[in-house]
């Protein structure tokens, strides 16, 4: 079996859970004899590729002309390539090209040499710009490269994801690691960002949801075929270094480790500690992340004149994030919506006690840690007060929570997903 799939991000280099998902997925499904080209928009050459290829789509030619792309995908609303690309062609071209695109389709122009787009392949101001060319780029590969199945991770690549299948007739799966409900909320929807996200679960002939909860989203807000839908939970990539206990103060400590957005609710754990500050003043709380929501947080925390008992680490990696485990009594994800969450899966493999709200994902599989609703501060608070003061306790959550994620392997997964490929392609 070979699969062509298309991701934004992969490890070291990583904005958040997609790119950890996505090197887990593919370390999975080699385990399970899958071929797998990944296509990033932006690789660093330091990618870890001794289970795939990966390919830069900074590196892909394309000819500018597209006559054979353009005429199969004329209708396709995304493919607005003008603005990077056609400078490059010669005055004389300029305008045939212009009005090539005005009506849809590229005809054959005097300039026969190939060029290259260059991906920042982060989120900043130009994504949108990048997801459209990032198409543009999937529908070349899909003409030059021989695969099975198309498998496209989260709304930047679904565009992609669907111009292959359309240039090649290839079966397209697509992946849900996080809805526009789970990032934005019920009331403050990016519609362009919805409109995509339901255009690849629709063109799609499999859709993987990282959980229940998110399937459910996909089939009552997306209004997507139930049939086609399957949740396949995340796993965790075993720790080849052992986490030591090592503190530098005598204090407890608490995390919160995520990015600093509506989704992971960051406002409700600065609540909850000063709850916990309330009765239990020796204790630390460390947020570890980054987000648009950094600044009301520290705000908040300066309001609530607890900011002596608060350290901001900024986004943290690899073996920092490990460090900031050997340090932690106990582990809380309180988001508001959290189609699965990978960290509390870290966090138990360290040995460390975790409190996850009951919106995530990642509850549905976990027996040993302890789920409270987002919103009840007072929940919260007593749960971590008991991992604090009781010894027996919190050595109970985390012994068991270690053999909790034991058996959440990234092979299990590939096998799941493998069965799913194999009926794509009979």
């Amino acid at each position: 079996m070979k699969v062509l799939m298309f991701g934004w991000e992969f490890p070291p280099h990583i904005a958040g859970g997609l790119g950890t998902a996505c090197y887990g997925i593919t370390k999975g499904l080699a385990k399970n004899n899958v071929d797998v080209t990944f296509v990033m928009p932006n690789a660093f050459g330091d990618e870890d590729q001794s289970n795939i290829r990966i390919l830069n789509a900074s590196d892909i030619e394309i000819d500018p002309r597209f006559s054979e792309f353009y005429n199969q995908t004329q209708n396709i609303s995304f493919i607005e390539v003008n603005s990077k690309l056609v400078p490059y062609v010669g005055l004389d071209d300029y305008f045939n090209v212009i009005n090539q695109l005005k009506s849809g389709h590229f005809e054959e122009t005097k300039s026969a040499g190939k060029r290259r787009y260059k991906f920042a392949g982060g989120y900043g101001g130009s994504l949108m710009e990048e997801v459209a060319h990032f198409a543009v780029i999937a529908a070349e590969l899909a003409k030059n490269e021989t695969f099975d199945v198309i498998h496209a991770h989260d709304w930047h690549t679904y565009r992609a994801g669907i111009a292959a299948k359309k240039v090649s007739g290839k079966p397209l799966a697509v992946h849900i690691h996080a809805t526009e409900f789970d990032r934005s909320g019920e009331h403050n929807l990016n519609t362009v960002v919805y409109e995509i996200e339901r255009e690849g679960m629709a063109a799609a002939d499999a859709v993987f949801a990282v959980s229940d909860l998110t399937r459910n989203i996909v089939i009552n807000k997306y209004g997507i075929d139930p049939a086609k839908v399957h949740t396949v939970h995340n796993a965790l990539e075993p720790n080849t270094k052992e986490t030591k206990r090592k503190k530098a103060v005598q204090e407890k400590i608490v995390t919160f480790l995520g990015r600093v957005t509506f989704q992971k609710g960051p406002e409700y754990f600065v609540e909850m500690a000063r709850k916990i500050l309330e009765y239990h003043p020796n204790v630390r709380f460390v947020l570890a992340g980054d987000g648009d929501l950094m600044t009301n947080t520290i705000e908040r925390v300066a309001e609530l004149g607890i900011s002596d008992r608060f350290h901001f680490t900024g986004f943290l990696r690899g073996d920092d994030i490990n460090k900031m485990f050997g340090m932690s009594d106990v582990y809380v994800m309180p988001s508001i919506s959290e189609p699965f969450g990978i960290s509390p899966l870290e966090a138990m493999q360290a040995h460390v006690p975790v409190v996850i709200s009951k919106q995530s994902g990642v509850s549905e599989v976990l027996q040993y840690a302890i789920k409270v609703d987002f919103w009840d501060i007072d929940a919260m608070a007593d749960a971590i007060h008991g991992i604090l003061n009781y010894p027996a306790l919190a050595k109970f959550f985390a012994e068991k929570g270690a053999e909790d994620v034991h058996n959440l392997k990234w092979e299990k997964v590939g096998k799941q997903i493998l069965a799913h490929y194999n009926q794509l392609v009979t």
